[in-house]
């Protein structure tokens, strides 16, 4: 699978472990940043591009990391077509992306260790989207807020 992956200083040191963790599973990973350890640097400047591949197709899913993981799924969830989630167990890694179609995981560099990641990492990368028909139908209605700016509701009344 071809996945994208931003870090900022928040996330550098696990982005180490998990682009290494990722290659040796045969996965594609592009680099989105950070390039290096810069406590100054801003997870906009690289969670949003490698949101935006994923919305384009570019790369199959991402991977955002900050101190907290927060922020990065803020970010990566202003891009249209992208369904972020911060992520600290197994089920909801694998959850999201079967009832949700969760296409960027992310997590906490400082509130999860490698081991925890890579849990989260395996279950995101190897689960499918369900295709059930509630599925499908809560997708459209996303797609219909982002088509409108999210300023109505997707139901009517």
């Amino acid at each position: 699978m071809k996945i994208g992956i931003a870090v900022d200083h928040g996330g550098y040191t696990l982005k180490e472990d998990l682009e290494d963790e990722l290659a040796k599973h045969g996965h594609d990973v592009v680099d989105f940043g950070a390039y290096y350890l810069g406590q100054e640097d801003d997870f906009p400047d690289f969670v949003v591009p490698m949101a935006q591949a994923v919305a384009d197709g570019s790369v199959e899913r991402g991977i955002a990391v900050c101190g907290s993981g927060v922020g990065a799924c803020i970010a990566a969830n202003k891009v249209p077509g992208v369904r972020a989630a911060l992520v600290s167990d197994v089920y909801t890694a694998r959850q999201g992306v079967q009832d949700d179609h969760m296409n960027v995981l992310c997590l906490g560099g400082r509130v999860i260790g490698p081991a925890l990641a890579w849990e989260l990492i395996d279950a995101f990368v190897n689960t499918q989207f369900g295709q059930e028909k509630r599925f499908l139908r809560r997708l459209e209605k996303l797609g219909g807020l982002e088509a409108a700016g999210a300023k109505g509701t997707p139901h009517e009344h």
